[in-house]
This record gives structure tokens, C-alpha cells and sequence, in this order.
């Protein structure tokens, strides 16, 4: 990777002038990527790869886009996200898991890219267009973003399961875990309601969970405590990504799992390992997800890992 380029003198001076980074971040991001450049942020710790691809189309197999991944010998991230033109929206976000596979949904990167563009089009509300859904998202008034993720779905052929079964109350099993509920949030989650996270080998059981047979396109499997009627203490073995430090979709299926079973209220403060997301199952069926993201780097990725 490269450093990025020295701006024109009339610009802060990146030797001399401590705000230099601070002017860098805060310009227009398309104006500062090519198809080889990209942007690392993150939200909660959920950490994202973002190209720019809506002028340079970027098309990145599964060995690509696990190389990127590499925190070893790539730039590191839980997913890569690649942005695209859209009719529906002001862009199509493409979401790669670390393990290379694509997936359809991802609150924190959902939270991320539409900071980038609300930063670019200079507004406080952009659309963003993913495989399953059309996200209106906004800005608050302390900096963070709001975002609906639409309605819950919760019949088994939505979530999807292999054969009809009671969503709220899975036959599923494994080590200390069990009865988990099912929610699809964009993508499918299991839930499993715990006295304390802390105790869960989540790391050690989640991988055989992921891929039981009920879930036939895999499933992402969360534990939840349950603190009180508005807070839940969360933690998420993400499917293709493993365990990471926040899961914006999983903190939506912890809500509505919960409150199906009658254990909280329609709106809590969901504790991920990260930090906290505030979720808000509205009346209308809608879930709005509030919380922030952060810009970590910009950089410049060697041109023979991407197409």
C-alpha cells in the first residue's frame, strides 16, 4: 500500500501542519479514490473496506476479496464494500464477507457509506440500495447515523429454513446453547437467550451452528442477556466473517427476538462488544438502528488484488 499523495502547497502541509489529516478526511471522499484506492472504516469495531466503483466498475472474485480480508498480508476487514451506480438510490452497496462469499446485508457498513455520501452530496439523508432492500438513512443531531432497516422477517421460508418449524422456538442445538429464535434482518440470524455472553464459547460453537443443516444459506448466530426491559448484552458469530466486534443487523434480530418472547420492550440499548447501538422496532413494523461511524485510514491498495 501507498501513502497518500502530498496535496497542492495551497493545502496543509502533511509534514508541517498538524491539522493536515483532518483536512484529509474531511474532503469529498469520491474526490480522493480511483479504483485502486479505498477507505477503511468502521463501526463499533465492525471494520469495512470501501472502493468506489461507480465510475471504474470493480467485479472482485472470492480469492480477491479474501486477500483484501487478510489482516496479514491485505489491508484487514470484517467486509469489503463496493459502491455502485443505482437507479433506486444514490448507490448500490455490494457486500463481501472476509471469507470472500457475498451477502445481502450490513447495518454498521449500511451506517458507514451513508456518512461517506451524506459527506459527499452535502445533505443529512441519502438512500442506499443493497441486494435485498432499498435503506433510508439520516443523521442525528450528535453526529452518528439513524438508519431503517425495514420490517422483520420472521416466517421460516423468509428467515430461511430447510422445512417449516416455529420460528420463535428452533430445534437447535449445540454445547450449552439451545432454542434459539430466528430472525431475517436482510439476512438470517438465530438467537439464543443466555444468563451471561461472557460464558458462551461463542467462537468454538458458532461455526457449527452457522452451517447447520435448518440454515441453507447459513445462518448468523447471536447470544443475547437480557439486562433489563431496554438493554441486552449481545454478542455475534457472523457467518463467512466469524466473530466480530459489533453486528448492526444482529442487534436488530436480538429486538425482535426479544420482545416476540416478551423480554424487553420495543426499543433497547443493544451492548455489543464494540460499544452500544440503539434499536428501535417502531410501530409500523420498521426497525431503526442508530449508531456511529468512523473513518480509520485512507490508502492505496497494489493494483494486481483488484481486477
Amino acid at each position: 500500500m501507498q501513502e497518500t499523495p502530498t496535496p497542492p502547497r495551497s493545502q496543509p502541509d502533511p509534514l508541517r501542519d498538524s491539522e493536515y489529516w483532518t483536512w484529509r478526511l474531511h474532503q469529498p471522499y469520491n474526490a480522493e479514490m480511483t479504483a485502486r484506492r479505498f477507505i477503511k472504516m468502521h463501526g463499533l469495531g465492525n471494520d469495512f473496506v470501501v472502493f468506489d466503483g461507480r465510475v471504474t466498475p470493480i467485479i472482485l472474485n472470492t480469492k480477491q476479496a479474501q486477500t483484501i480480508a487478510d489482516r496479514r498480508t491485505g489491508i484487514g476487514c470484517d467486509q469489503i464494500i463496493t459502491l455502485e451506480p443505482s437507479e433506486k438510490a444514490d448507490l448500490f452497496m455490494r457486500i463481501h464477507n472476509s471469507d470472500g462469499g457475498e451477502v445481502e446485508a450490513c447495518g454498521n457498513a449500511a451506517r458507514c457509506i451513508a456518512q461517506l455520501v451524506m459527506q459527499e452530496k452535502d445533505t443529512n439523508s441519502v438512500l442506499l440500495e443493497t441486494a435485498v432492500d432499498v435503506l433510508r438513512a439520516s443523521s442525528t443531531a450528535d453526529g452518528q447515523v439513524t438508519i431503517d432497516m425495514g420490517t422483520p422477517r420472521l416466517d421460516w421460508h423468509q428467515i430461511p429454513l430447510a422445512s417449516p418449524q416455529d420460528t420463535l422456538h428452533l430445534p437447535l442445538k449445540e454445547g450449552s446453547l439451545s432454542d434459539p429464535a430466528a430472525v431475517n434482518i436482510g439476512n438470517p440470524h438465530a438467537v439464543f437467550f443466555v444468563d451471561d455472553v461472557t460464558s458462551v464459547p461463542l467462537d468454538s460453537l458458532g461455526p457449527n451452528l452457522e452451517i447447520d443443516p435448518i440454515f441453507p444459506d447459513r445462518a448468523n448466530i447471536g447470544v443475547a442477556q437480557i439486562i433489563d426491559r431496554n438493554k441486552i448484552r449481545l454478542r455475534v458469530w457472523e457467518r463467512g466473517a466469524g466473530l466480530t466486534l459489533a453486528c448492526g443487523t444482529g442487534a436488530c434480530a436480538a429486538l425482535v427476538a426479544a420482545h416476540q418472547r416478551k423480554l424487553c420492550d420495543r426499543e433497547a440499548e443493544i451492548q455489543l462488544d464494540g460499544g452500544i447501538l440503539q434499536i428501535k422496532w417502531q410501530d409500523n413494523n420498521h426497525i431503526m438502528m442508530t449508531g456511529p461511524a468512523l473513518t480509520a485510514f485512507i490508502g492505496e491498495i497494489d493494483s494486481s488484488l483488484l481486477p
